[in-house]
């Protein structure tokens, strides 16, 4: 048997007609460059993995994460080659997508949250704006962020409560990242004081106490401001701010430096203002109210 002879039976084997989709014709050869390409395609997926994986590991992103990332990869390339190896053999999808148009229409309202949430977490985790141990405001609430997923992340408030936060919320809405470029955060509270104060001693007091405070907590720069902040019914108003390396321990903090500074005026027999009210009487009355005695 000559080479040409096995060549036309290999043809005609290739040519055989297996079944039809709609109008068009599947053979042989069809199903084997089907098969081929959706070979390549699982060769692909599974490299992509590896190499998705390696790069997500050096950047820190937990195992679950990873896994998932990694699967729906997969099952996305998976739904790409299949489609690519259909269309390069030829196979018309009109009749399919036709069949499932309907179907399609409805998984499509399902999964657009999933997907709007997925590709965010891709841009979160491309971007490493925000990352695990990162301390937000999100939508009015400080919380701290546990774990980083691709759907979502889990993050803890300061009362303790966890919360599933999606991913698009981070990335469609304004987030405060207090832990962004570093963890410095400014806090500051007000005090008012009588206004037959000393200003001076006011002012000097509440530097030394504010230096003190933020000392303590590791931080001498940048230094503590002390400004006049304005005149009240009552009081002389003064704020002060510091900083401080943890903006998780706000509260804390607060409550420190307001029992520091309540310290050093009773030291330094500063009176902190309090609403009273002085009524005066015109002469007239004043004289009348004298007269009276009581009863």
């Amino acid at each position: 048997m000559s080479v040409g002879e096995i060549l036309q039976i290999l043809q005609e084997f290739l040519a055989i007609e297996l079944f039809h989709i709609g109008s068009t014709s599947v053979t042989v050869a069809t199903a084997l460059a089907v098969l081929l390409m959706l070979i390549a395609t699982v060769w692909i997926s599974r490299v992509t993995q590896r190499i998705v994986g390696a790069v997500l590991g050096r950047a820190g992103i937990g195992r679950r994460t990873i896994g998932t990332t990694q699967s729906l990869l997969h099952y996305t390339l998976l739904v790409v080659g299949f489609t690519v190896a259909l269309q390069t053999a030829g196979i018309n999808l009109t009749t399919l997508f036709a069949a499932g148009a309907i179907f399609a229409i409805a998984v499509g309202f399902a999964i657009q949250s999933i997907a709007q949430n997925f590709v965010a977490g891709v841009i979160l985790m491309t971007e490493r704006s925000i990352k695990a141990g990162d301390i937000l405001e999100v939508e009015g609430r400080v919380v701290r962020v546990e774990i980083m997923g691709i759907r979502s992340i889990i993050a803890r408030s300061r009362d303790g409560e966890e919360l599933i936060i999606p991913n698009h919320v981070l990335v469609q809405s304004t987030v405060k990242n207090y832990t962004l470029a570093d963890a410095l955060y400014r806090m500051q509270v007000s005090v008012g004081v009588a206004y037959d104060s000393d200003m001076a001693v006011v002012r000097r007091t509440l530097e030394e106490t504010a230096l003190q405070v933020a000392e303590k907590w590791g931080v001498s720069e940048p230094h503590p401001i002390v400004v006049m902040a304005g005149f009240g019914d009552n009081a002389v108003e003064f704020k002060v701010a510091i900083w401080m390396p943890n903006p998780w321990k706000w509260l804390p903090a607060v409550s420190e430096l307001h029992e520091a500074i309540w310290w050093a005026f009773k030291a330094n027999d500063i009176t902190i203002a309090f609403p009273q009210l002085d009524v005066h009487f015109d002469a007239p009355v004043a004289k009348n109210l004298e007269g009276q005695s009581p009863r």
